[in-house]
């Protein structure tokens, strides 16, 4: 075999080699994206309903407990939320333990102490959090907001 003739062959073997990487990688990639929040897409979860219990400063538990902040699956898919957190505009923060959201289903985050349920968990605090005017945010276990809502005398956000 003549130089140029191997050195086209060795290319042409190089090339598809290349390909065929290039082709295996895409995928794993496009995967990885879909597995950790349909990365440029946006959530199923979303900020439902919001009661906060202005009205009620008694610190018994059925008190903080009829204030709470709805966490709402619009999509089809289950989603599990470990490790996301939702967090008030002062900073008090509910990290979610292991809960898998149905689709089409919601979870109300209550403030007060109960036994959490696939529909409602509790926050074991001794004092309300949600004031009148303030922000809920929901971020996923990486830290990036899903879902923010914000109340008050300005009238209701949602973003």
């Amino acid at each position: 075999m003549s130089a140029s003739r191997t050195t086209r062959r060795a290319l042409a073997v190089l090339l598809a080699a290349g390909t065929l990487v290039g082709a295996a990688a895409l995928p794993a990639a496009a995967h990885d994206d879909d597995r950790h929040g349909h990365r440029g897409q946006r959530s199923s979860l979303v900020i439902g309903d919001v009661h906060t219990n202005t009205r009620d400063r008694d610190r018994d538990s059925r008190a903080l407990n009829r204030e709470w902040v709805e966490i709402k699956n619009t999509g089809r898919h289950a989603v599990n939320l470990r490790g996301y957190t939702l967090t008030d505009r002062d900073g008090n923060r509910y990290r979610f333990g292991h809960l898998r959201l149905d689709g089409h289903s919601s979870v109300k985050v209550h403030t007060g102490a109960g036994r959490d349920t696939h529909r409602d968990v509790y926050q074991d605090r001794r004092h309300q959090i949600w004031d009148e005017r303030d922000t809920a945010t929901l971020r996923d276990d990486r830290g990036r907001t899903v879902d923010t809502e914000t109340w008050g005398r300005r009238g209701h956000h949602h973003r």
